[in-house]
């Protein structure tokens, strides 16, 4: 008798920042779809999400791939759903309005690789920095300028195997910085598969004895490096074939009378990255521009040649957000600008 291995995903209730948990079940004979994935109940005063004395809460499978780095399993991403069934108030995928996947995103994750003894990024001396200051590393090449290459690389082969839709990946601005991104059509689907794509990294990175940290400026935020964003280019239906530039104007505009409840959602700490420098726009401001990285949201240059029909992309999230949440109010703001 085959038996499978289900690895059920899903968000925990930490505070600022949401965790991954996972805990695996066997399935007998077990068919690769998502339909037969059951519900499973987990205890929710472990995670933040209940009180003990009434613990349950409820794993809803809302996405399947299979888990290329161990015999015959899968992943089972999951929603927490209270105990009758309704969304959990930690549940930020089910407040996503986009039911016809109309919205396209490409999240470019950002991250650091850190040796746990030290606590500092791969490839930092102990107790202070490298030398040679941010320039030589990103998409650097060579032991002096690449450091934990081999986890990214295992990782994008993992990604791939998995049927994720990885972009590419690149080395960042800092020593033992990488970033990879992920493409999808839909708000939630993009969701799940960076979600899915970080837990494949950390359970890599456990393999090699280092950790990654999400955090959006973990050098400190005086530190004259840059810091880890997940840039969210994105794009609806009027946007890809409009060619208007005005359309583009006024999206942008909606944007920029809806600062504080997108920063709200774009990941703790990211005022010690939206400081205005190393290539980031100030927090308390908004600005937009094309093929200005300095600029709150960047209009490529593509969109311009292509005849204004493209996308935008929002250079505000921080590498440690919910890409759920930050698709939901990008969504959220797009449609009240009436472009849709």
């Amino acid at each position: 008798m085959s038996r499978a291995k289900l690895e059920y995903l899903w968000l925990d209730g930490a505070e600022p920042t949401q965790g991954l948990r996972g805990k695996t079940r066997l399935a007998d004979n077990f068919s690769g779809k998502l339909e037969d994935c059951p519900v499973w109940a987990f205890d929710g005063s472990s995670t933040n999400q209940a009180e003990g004395g009434s613990s349950d809460c409820l794993l809803k499978p809302v996405f399947i791939c299979p888990d290329p780095d161990r015999e015959n399993a899968y992943i089972v991403m999951c929603e927490v759903l209270n105990a009758d069934g309704t969304p959990h108030a930690t549940n930020h995928r089910a407040s996503i309005d986009d039911p016809d996947d109309d919205f396209w995103f490409g999240y470019e994750q950002e991250y650091f690789l850190c040796d746990p003894e030290t606590g500092l990024p791969l490839g930092f001396p102990k107790g202070g920095f490298p030398i040679v200051p941010q320039f030589p590393y990103y998409c650097g090449v060579g032991a002096k300028n690449a450091y934990g290459r081999e986890i990214v690389e295992e990782h994008l082969d993992i990604c791939i195997a998995a049927g994720l839709n990885i972009e590419g990946i690149n080395a960042e601005v800092a020593p033992g910085q990488w970033e990879f991104q992920i493409f999808s059509k839909g708000a939630q689907l993009a969701g799940d598969e960076i979600w899915v794509a970080r837990y494949f990294l950390e359970r890599t990175a456990e393999k090699y004895g280092v950790y990654v940290d999400f955090h959006p400026k973990p050098l400190g935020k005086d530190a004259d490096w840059n810091g880890s964003g997940m840039h969210a280019n994105f794009s609806n239906g009027k946007m890809r074939t409009c060619g208007d530039k005005k359309v583009f104007d006024l999206i942008c505009e909606e944007f920029g009378k809806n600062i504080q409840e997108h920063i709200a959602v774009y990941g703790a700490y990211n005022d010690q990255r939206l400081t205005g420098k190393h290539e980031t726009a100030s927090i308390n401001e908004f600005s937009y521009g094309v093929s200005n990285r300095g600029a709150s949201i960047r209009i490529p240059v593509g969109t311009v040649e292509d005849g204004w029909k493209g996308r935008l992309e929002d250079r505000r999230p921080s590498s440690n957000g919910c890409p759920y949440q930050i698709g939901a109010v990008i969504v959220k703001t797009t449609k009240a600008s009436g472009q849709i």
